[in-house]
């Protein structure tokens, strides 16, 4: 079976990359506390590798209230200091404060989040990328993304953050060419 070369599992990286390779990435999400998990997660993942966001994500989860942008919005300051606490996740002060920031961001919306964020996948699907360098790390659509929920509040939310939302949602589909995975 024939994977993207990222995951790395032939290489004898861990089964979890590949799991998430093969079982969610590029799958289409849905969902308001879905796409409140990933967008909160493609941001704790900001300078640091994605196994290690994935490694904690059960600790993120829990941590989190399960991603319900209503319960994180109402995190208060002795919420923050837990978070600051709690080993099992990423203790980073900007991140943890965007996250409850973004919760709230979410709650003041006109409309829902899978809304908003679906607006921005792009009408017609990118050409196939054959290798790794064929695959962008911003495009025109993460970039409007990012101006989009900067506009409305959200922090964390760079074009090239926003475009890894949009692949691990499947906004885009950046499975190669070849991949077991590509439709």
């Amino acid at each position: 079976m024939s994977r993207c070369p990222w995951p790395g599992v032939e290489q004898g990286r861990e089964s979890l990359y590949g799991a998430y390779h093969d079982d969610e990435w590029g799958r289409v999400v849905h969902g308001d506390a879905e796409l409140f998990e990933r967008l909160t997660l493609e941001g704790f993942q900001s300078g640091l590798s994605w196994l290690t966001i994935l490694r904690k994500r059960p600790a993120f989860r829990r941590a989190f209230a399960g991603f319900d942008p209503q319960a994180v919005a109402a995190f208060g300051d002795d919420d923050v200091a837990r978070l600051m606490a709690d080993a099992g996740i990423v203790r980073n002060r900007a991140k943890v404060a965007a996250a409850v920031s973004n919760a709230r961001a979410v709650l003041a919306l006109d409309r829902t989040l899978d809304e908003l964020l679906w607006s921005f996948a792009p009408g017609t699907p990118a050409p196939a990328p054959r290798t790794s360098a064929d695959v962008a790390s911003t495009t025109p659509e993460s970039t409007a993304m990012a101006h989009g929920l900067r506009a409305r509040g959200f922090r964390f939310v760079g074009p090239t953050t926003c475009h890894a939302l949009m692949q691990a949602t499947g906004m885009v589909d950046d499975h190669l060419v070849g991949c077991w995975r590509r439709p």
